[in-house]
């Protein structure tokens, strides 16, 4: 995993529902836990576009449902600046479910709708399976 170049604002915290936009069964989630968030005390966790999160999967197939999964955030609703001065936001939030983050392997095999390049700095194998990259 890398660092990113753009300042990412957290814009998502735990108790958020997103969107799965790949085709690995699930539909709905909601974000749990953010993977290396050091915080305070009473702070809720956050997270951004390029982040790793484990998610609890609402709706879906009866054999993800109701299942812990690690996702990566593709997108989200609150704007950030990318270095070149651009602020970039989306129309909804939206994460993938991943089948082995070390390696950056997605289990679907399409996504559907636009994916930020931060995450595609962050994890290079997505670039295989995205259709739009913003």
């Amino acid at each position: 995993m890398k660092g990113l170049k753009a300042k990412v604002s957290r814009g998502l915290t735990t108790g958020t529902f997103v969107k799965v936009a790949d085709n690995s069964g699930a539909k709905d989630a909601m974000i749990i836990s953010v993977r290396g968030f050091k915080g305070l005390r009473k702070r809720q966790p956050s997270c951004g576009v390029g982040d790793v999160v484990t998610c609890t999967v609402k709706t879906g197939n009866t054999e993800m449902k109701h299942q812990k999964v690690q996702c990566v955030v593709i997108r989200q609703r609150k704007e950030y600046r990318r270095k070149s001065g651009v602020r970039v936001k989306f129309e909804d939030n939206a994460v993938i479910v991943m089948k082995d983050i070390k390696k950056g392997e997605a289990k679907g095999t399409v996504i559907k709708g636009p994916i930020a390049r931060e995450a595609i700095e962050r994890f290079n194998m997505l670039t295989k399976i995205a259709s739009i990259v913003a």
